[in-house]
């Protein structure tokens, strides 16, 4: 597979690559992506499954265990299930955030597309989406996916990380600029 070394030498990376290539042989990209996509709806919605991935007081026994339920309850395809028991199994639960973004850029590279990490201090409206996507696309010259996460301390504006460029037209650093101006 064709992907940068930065990613797959993380340990997120190479259990996201093990992940994807057990997919890709299963012709099943599709369905773990959109196992993935339920547990990444889940992590942010749930705050008790949210605090079962970071805490590590959870045995790794009782995080397979919830694990499985969770596989039930959010009809999980058999290749994820699998997946997040080997995870609790070897004490890599807290990995689950990176594992997945990791993920998506491996099956949007398979796809044929590039995806952009936005951070923003407020979630976007659907029609921003859109709009940014078009002018990333046009950039890239290929269709890009959005990874976007909220972080109020940028203040306000957009970052944006398209490959190795990355535009931060925050608020937060535009202050940093004038305190560093300012100081001659």
């Amino acid at each position: 597979m064709e992907t940068s070394g930065g990613i797959q030498a993380s340990l997120a990376g190479r259990y996201a690559s093990a992940l994807f290539d057990l997919a890709r042989g299963e012709r099943q990209i599709d369905a773990v992506g959109r196992s993935l996509d339920g547990l990444a709806s889940a992590l942010v919605d749930s705050k008790d499954f949210s605090e079962l991935v970071r805490s590590p007081l959870v045995s790794r026994e009782d995080a397979g265990k919830a694990f499985a339920a969770l596989g039930t309850e959010l009809a999980l395809d058999p290749i994820t299930t699998n997946f997040l028991g080997v995870l609790a199994k070897n004490g890599r639960k807290a990995e689950l955030r990176p594992i997945i973004r990791a993920f998506r850029r491996f099956a949007a590279e398979h796809r044929g597309e590039t995806t952009a990490e936005i951070v923003t201090a407020y979630p976007l409206k659907d029609d921003q989406v859109a709009a940014l996507k078009a002018q990333l696309r046009a950039r890239a010259g290929r269709d890009v996916n959005l990874d976007t996460n909220v972080d109020p301390n940028i203040l306000g504006g957009i970052v944006v990380k398209l490959g190795s460029q990355m535009i931060d037209s925050s608020i937060r650093t535009k202050l940093n600029r004038l305190a560093s101006a300012m100081k001659g």
